[in-house]
């Protein structure tokens, strides 16, 4: 077999819910190609349908291939039994998109949601080029829609939130609708403390900082203070 499994499934030995199962998806979805293996998604399927009951999905991802993370969403979304997703750590990328599958999305008080834009490798002439963007803007439509469907929010604001690549709390992802509730909690809705982070807005308002605070005496360069926030994206 080519490619790596990166997913586990247990069966709780519960006396009163035999047949609950649990399935772990951690770290890199597919890090060694999808479809490249054809037994590859055959194998999950399969697993996810040799037994019946709800399932409680661990997830703990930073992303991966988008889609993968695709059948994988409609696998769950098409299964006969409640699938509730509970991220352990980090549903990012490709993995938030898996997390959107859940019909009950849960959050460790812990953990982070995080959306943005496709990425892709594209080489060739000024028309792949732009073939490269057409698609990436599809993708992003795709993306939207899970996205969209879980939540509640409008197609404009989703993708304002992918444009900047926002990391949001377990509270703020609550607060939007992209879960439902916090684990380990009494499931207040008080979001005083939430939060919505875009990696964007905080580097453009910290190179305004630095430009403002910028002086002869400092010794440094705009220039060089916009290539170190570039390291930072």
């Amino acid at each position: 077999m080519k490619n790596k499994k990166f997913w586990n499934w247990v069966k709780n030995d519960v006396t009163d819910t035999p047949t609950t199962r649990t399935l772990y998806l951690n770290g890199v979805i597919s890090s060694e190609g999808w479809f490249d293996d054809d037994v590859t998604p055959k194998m999950f399927k399969d697993e996810l349908e040799s037994g019946s009951g709800d399932i409680e999905v661990w997830l703990d991802s930073p992303g991966g291939d988008v889609y993968a993370a695709t059948q994988i969403y409609n696998m769950l979304k098409s299964y006969n039994g409640k699938v509730t997703v509970k991220i352990d750590s980090l549903a990012a990328s490709a993995a938030s998109v898996i997390a959107m599958a859940g019909d009950e999305v849960l959050m460790s008080p812990l953990s982070l949601l995080m959306l943005h834009n496709p990425i892709t490798i594209a080489a060739g002439n000024t028309d792949d080029m732009q073939k490269a963007i057409d698609m990436l803007d599809e993708v992003k439509e795709s993306i939207i829609n899970a996205y969209e469907l879980k939540s509640g929010l409008s197609r404009a604001k989703i993708s304002h939130m992918m444009d900047c690549e926002t990391w949001l709390s377990a509270k703020k992802a609550v607060e939007l609708g992209f879960a439902d509730s916090i684990m380990f909690s009494d499931n207040d809705t008080d979001t005083d403390d939430s939060y919505e982070f875009s990696q964007r807005e905080v580097s453009n308002r910290l190179m305004n900082q630095l430009i403002k605070k910028n002086t002869p005496t400092a010794g440094v360069k705009i220039s060089d203070l916009q290539t170190r926030l570039n390291l930072l994206k």
